[in-house]
């Protein structure tokens, strides 16, 4: 909402208050001002002059020579605007005058010929754009005929005026006229209100005579006022009409047209002007739409219906759509004469749903959508036919021909001094209220400390005691109310320990080089088994259905982050990002029921997906796809990282691929999965080679118990031993290396897998296998007689448990 401090006077009395000061003390009572905003930029001596002569310059064919009466003397200007015309009259700037820009005006020669002055255009005054009437958007500004002479152009031109810029939530549709906004100010400043002028003059015609009123659903239109006004004259509406519209953001058009909207801006309710000539009839007939009815709007734009329209008809055509736009039959045109003045009350959900299918928002929509004062809709009818009367000429017929089932009942709350004190931690007497009551414009019944409040209709969003707790507080001033620290026994804020684990489990796959993402906690039928970790399907899970779901894709809840995951792959695959190394924590969601009747376990679990290069330079020429062990050895040192236990173990899972698959456990007790998804799933998902991990979280969290510790820095030398292993192809080589932990501690410190061969000089069946030992005692320096005779009680060991022997 944009409200025009300059038409704000006419309501209530804001002056010796800055538009800024105002602007903060609305925001501080509730409503949220964006942006104070000047209509034009500050200059002096510009005054109203009349163009007493127009002619060619004699050195110049794009120049005029003019003569100028400015009130107190004739000056002669060149200008070279293109639609200048004796007999206009012009904003000049006298010399002497300063415009924005600090531009300086001054007597000067032109072409040979004296210029003393200047006559401007509104860009050249410091106008925005959007402040300028379309028809002057380029050339100079022509004032009305009746602009006196002389005159200072600030006030004509409204360029003293500042624009407030109201961010209103929904509830404050009350907001959207600018008595609303007058209440709201008035209140502020405890100023009176002066509502404007709705007297008519009737005719001794009866407008009964010309039209009928009728109303098949009241239920959408409880009040519906026709008001019929003779020998209008179409012209220019008054050019102080026309500058409050500009600021409020909406462009003139003609006298009739802009007092309809003056009035939906001035009352917050929407009015409609019909060519009563163009009508077909003498009747009205309010009703819904038929299937795939037709109606050209004023846009002229053809739109075909439905009954969820609503429509103003002449009893047998569309001449409406009711609250949103009129039809380009019925329209006010420049050959207007007679007029049919709605005045109306939509039901707000029926305009919504006509707003939804046409895509027509405006003005007037907006505010049926919001709700409108029902004490205000024939009270707005008669000011714009005041309007009419005094600026169109018009002669108003009487009477108002009406369909009225409409509720203008009040709401009552009720209020107590001592429950808002008790609320508000304040010491506000009971006097007080009464006063912020007064201040309100509410009405009310005092019976001691109690009140019961009338809340007027204007204010549809009061209906319970905390809507006027509210209002008591912001007009008592929020600043004033009191604050106290907290008292009594408090604790530092900090992270639990979860939180804090979590947290370092985010930073250290972060630090790998995976990114984090959220995906939907929803899937659809196709994949709510898939990639499920064997220890949940242990459970027996149940797939959770939603009742209602936004689609087949996002039907039931998860039992797996990963298929969502691998989605948001193949979306990225499909846009040419190639490389990718994702990961989430997030929950599933387990039952065992098939009918819910308590809520489902959530289980915390972290997923990963890799696919593509993991390592790439250019410069080095160096390149390395993502495989098992890249996977394996991400998961490896996050178990490091947490001090865990990591045991790997060699499984085939459903939608894996059949050799590259383990299982993932804790304490000997499994907790989830890695390796690369099986082929024909990858083709099914539009993947390249994808490997994945999931882990269950929960299980990670309640296990850790990490006391912080600290190793000694050894203070004697290691000594290392490579040692390679010829194997059965059977044997892992996982389960050498912890033979060669367990039989070599505690002086073997590290045991690492370095080389694999297969091929030449070895038995079928059989591989090699390289390990790398490193010796170390942190109290002495070890001698080879102790790393050898421990280096033989490995080979002995393996040899014996694995069937291996060293290879030559």
């Amino acid at each position: 909402m944009l409200v025009s401090l300059n038409w704000l006077k006419n309501y209530v009395d804001i002056d010796g208050i800055s538009p800024e000061e105002l602007a903060e003390k609305v925001t501080k009572s509730g409503i949220e001002v964006d942006n104070v905003e000047y209509i034009a930029q500050q200059s002096n001596n510009v005054v109203i002059g009349y163009v007493e002569t127009c002619e060619k310059h004699p050195n110049a064919d794009k120049l005029n020579l003019c003569q100028v009466n400015v009130g107190e003397e004739t000056l002669q200007i060149i200008c070279g605007a293109p639609n200048i015309r004796a007999g206009q009259k012009v904003a000049v700037a006298k010399p002497g005058a300063v415009l924005p820009g600090n531009f300086k005006i001054k007597k000067a020669k032109l072409r040979g010929v004296e210029s003393n002055g200047m006559i401007c255009s509104l860009q050249e005054l410091g106008f925005n754009e959007k402040h300028i009437p379309k028809e002057f958007t380029e050339g100079i500004y022509v004032f009305p005929e009746d602009a006196p002479i002389g005159e200072s152009v600030d006030t004509l031109l409204n360029a003293n005026d500042a624009v407030l810029e109201f961010d209103l939530t929904p509830n404050r549709a009350d907001a959207l006229s600018m008595l609303g906004v007058a209440y709201e100010v008035g209140a502020l400043l405890d100023k009176s209100i002066n509502l404007p002028s709705e007297e008519v003059n009737v005719s001794s015609e009866k407008a009964a005579d010309y039209i009928s009123v009728k109303v098949e659903d009241e239920s959408l239109n409880p009040y519906y006022g026709a008001f019929v006004i003779k020998d209008v004259e179409i012209k220019s509406s008054p050019l102080w009409m026309q500058n409050y519209l500009l600021a409020a953001g909406i462009r003139p058009i003609n006298n009739v047209v802009d007092i309809t909207n003056y009035v939906l801006l001035e009352y917050g309710q929407p009015l409609h002007a019909f060519d009563y000539d163009r009508l077909g009839s003498k009747e009205i007939v309010v009703r819904s739409a038929k299937q795939d009815e037709k109606i050209v709007t004023l846009d002229d734009v053809e739109r075909t219906l439905t009954p969820e329209n609503l429509l103003i008809t002449n009893g047998k055509d569309p001449i409406a759509l009711a609250g949103v736009m009129g039809g380009a039959d019925s329209e006010v045109t420049g050959e207007t004469k007679n007029i049919l003045l709605e005045a109306a009350f939509f039901n707000s959900i029926s305009i919504r749903k006509t707003v939804k299918a046409t895509g027509l928002r405006s003005e007037a929509s907006t505010r049926y959508e919001k709700g409108i004062d029902p004490n205000r809709v024939k009270r707005a009818g008669l000011r714009a036919c005041h309007l009419l009367e005094q600026y169109a000429g018009g002669k108003v017929l009487d009477g108002v021909v009406e369909f009225d089932k409409l509720d203008r009942t009040e709401k009552t709350v009720e209020i107590n001094t001592n429950t808002i004190n008790s609320r508000l931690g304040t010491e506000i007497s009971t006097d007080e209220i009464a006063k912020i009551l007064d201040r309100l414009s509410f009405n009310y019944e005092r019976e001691g400390e109690s009140f019961t409040v009338f809340a007027p209709t204007r204010r549809q969003d009061i209906t319970i005691f905390e809507d006027m707790l509210e209002e008591v507080a912001r007009i008592y001033g929020y600043d004033n109310l009191p604050f106290t620290l907290p008292t009594g026994a408090s604790t530092a804020g900090g992270l639990t320990k979860r939180q804090s684990l979590r947290r370092s489990v985010k930073n250290y796959l972060e630090g790998v080089g995976l990114m984090e993402t959220r995906t939907y906690s929803l899937t659809s039928d196709t994949f709510i088994k898939k990639l499920v970790s064997p220890e949940i399907l242990t459970l027996n899970p149940e797939p959770i259905s939603l009742a209602m779901p936004m689609s087949e894709e996002h039907k039931y809840l998860r039992l797996s982050v990963l298929p969502e995951l691998l989605k948001t792959v193949s979306y990225n695959l499909a846009r040419n990002q190639s490389n990718i190394s994702l990961y989430e924590i997030g929950s599933i969601f387990i039952t065992d029921e098939k009918e819910l009747t308590k809520q489902p376990d959530e289980q915390l679990r972290l997923s990963g997906v890799l696919t593509g290069k993991w390592l790439e330079h250019l410069w080095q020429q160096e390149s390395k796809k993502v495989d098992f062990y890249v996977v394996k050895g991400i998961v490896e040192g996050l178990f490091e990282h947490l001090e865990l236990p990591l045991t790997v173990k060699q499984t085939k899972l459903a939608d894996m691929h059949p050799g590259r698959t383990a299982a993932i456990l804790l304490n000997g007790k499994e907790i989830g999965f890695i390796g690369q998804l099986h082929p024909a799933l990858e083709k099914e998902m539009d993947l390249k080679e994808t490997y994945v991990f999931d882990i269950n979280m929960e299980a990670v969290l309640d296990t850790h118990n990490h006391v912080p510790s600290y190793t000694q820095i050894p203070r004697y030398p290691s000594v290392t031993r490579d040692i390679a292993f010829i194997l059965v192809n059977e044997v892992n080589a996982g389960d050498v290396k912890t033979t060669i932990e367990e039989v070599g501690a505690p002086l073997v410190k590290q045991v690492q897998v370095f080389d694999l061969y297969k091929g030449e000089n070895l038995p079928e069946g059989k591989k090699s296998v390289a390990y790398s030992l490193l010796y170390q005692d942190p109290e002495k320096t070890l001698v080879d007689e102790e790393v050898e005779s421990s280096y033989q009680k490995v080979i002995e060991a393996v040899n014996e448990k694995h069937g291996a022997y060293v290879r030559a």
